[in-house]
């Protein structure tokens, strides 16, 4: 029997651009102290700014607490980012 996982709901709350919550977090794909790149029932979200950390994470409820110098914050479609990579990989073994 095929076991289905309803989405998360996907929710972004920036406090005074220090402090955000996100819900709705399928995956932490990459992070630094400048830029932090997450997977989200909404597309892939990408937040810039300096001196970038995360202090929460649960994988299992979809939630990342985020602390910094918000700068900006991005969506992209996630097939558009995977296209990109694929496209990356295709031109990289080539």
């Amino acid at each position: 029997m095929e076991e289905r996982q309803m989405p998360k709901a996907h929710k972004l709350v920036v406090n005074n651009r220090k402090t955000s919550m996100v819900t709705g977090v399928l995956d932490v794909l990459s992070f630094d102290l400048n830029e932090i790149l997450l997977e989200t029932e909404q597309g892939m979200l990408m937040v810039k700014g300096t001196d970038l950390h995360v202090n929460r994470l649960s994988v299992e409820k979809g939630e990342v607490d985020l602390s910094g110098n918000i700068d900006s914050i991005a969506y992209s479609s996630v097939n558009q980012a995977a296209r990109s990579n694929e496209n990356f990989f295709a031109k990289l073994f080539k």
